[in-house]
């Protein structure tokens, strides 16, 4: 892997704090709210809040108050060949209208085809017509949104033989034609490693710094196929030892981003959810974390 040529990779910025916050997950709502733990943001899956009231509303309006809020989506399929749903999209419009979050982010992936949705995020052939494409939806999406989004990088099971373009140069070729900005997420990038045979180590030290707006780690599982050792990225446990380190090696590279911890599937007590953000704040050199109480 060639490296592309690395800008000052201090000078990303973003206009969340550069400390570390968690995902909302509806069993923590209401001791969320009675504790106001120290975090410097909640991210929010945006298709879970996509009707006009009800609990989800009302929690996430009083959560608004306290927190900084990051929209995270699952569901616009940014790699469709055929365009993304504007009515999605309006829908996501009217949530950013609702809460003005200081990040928004999407996937490198499709999930669509034909008004199908697959439930899945789907990988890209890093081709120039999937690059032309990809290019042409962010577009669409930012132009919509009236702002700038992150994409963040999807975990990969095989390698797709059309791919003609290394990722990290994939990457960062959408970033420069939109001016988007990169979600690095580094749980990503380890399990497609793992699976895909590349050096995780050596993607990350080819990413260009100041195109990452936002970090994400998670934990994943490990199974057995046919033999072989496969991983999975299933947002269900702690952050293993290895993108720890990853973790570490990149902050020392590019100093620290906004820092997110996924734990999506057999979701823990808020306790030990904390535990995890404290130690990617230590990590990052951040001892205590942001205060979010109000002032």
């Amino acid at each position: 892997m060639n490296c592309l040529p690395q800008p000052d990779c201090t000078s990303a910025s973003s206009p969340l704090p550069t400390h570390v916050g968690i995902g909302l997950k509806p069993r923590h709502y209401q001791e969320l709210l009675r504790d106001v733990p120290r975090l410097a943001f909640l991210e929010v899956h945006t298709e879970n809040c996509m009707g006009e009231g009800g609990p989800p509303h009302r929690y996430l309006e009083a959560l608004a108050a306290r927190y900084p809020l990051s929209f995270h989506g699952v569901g616009l399929s940014l790699g469709s060949a055929g365009g993304i749903d504007h009515a999605h999209l309006s829908r996501w419009r009217r949530l950013i209208d609702r809460y003005e979050p200081a990040l928004v982010s999407e996937h490198i992936a499709w999930s669509a085809h034909g008004g199908i949705f697959l439930h899945d995020l789907l990988p890209l052939p890093y081709t120039e017509e999937s690059l032309v494409i990809l290019c042409t939806n962010i577009d669409d999406m930012q132009t919509s949104l009236g702002r700038s989004i992150l994409v963040e990088n999807s975990s990969a099971y095989l390698t797709l033989n059309q791919s003609a373009i290394p990722e990290v140069e994939f990457i960062a070729e959408v970033t420069g034609r939109t001016g988007c900005g990169l979600l690095l997420d580094i749980n990503n990038v380890w399990v497609s490693a793992c699976n895909n045979g590349f050096d995780a180590r050596r993607w990350l030290a080819c990413i260009p710094g100041d195109i990452v707006g936002e970090i994400h780690l998670a934990g994943h599982a490990i199974t057995a196929v046919d033999g072989h050792e496969l991983r999975i990225d299933d947002h269900g446990s702690r952050v293993s030892s290895e993108v720890w380190k990853l973790y570490d090696e990149t902050v020392a590279r590019i100093g620290p981003r906004p820092t997110l911890i996924e734990w999506d599937t057999n979701v823990p007590s808020l306790g030990d959810l904390l535990a995890e953000a404290s130690r990617a704040g230590a990590v990052a050199g951040h001892r205590e974390p942001v205060d979010a109480r109000p002032q």
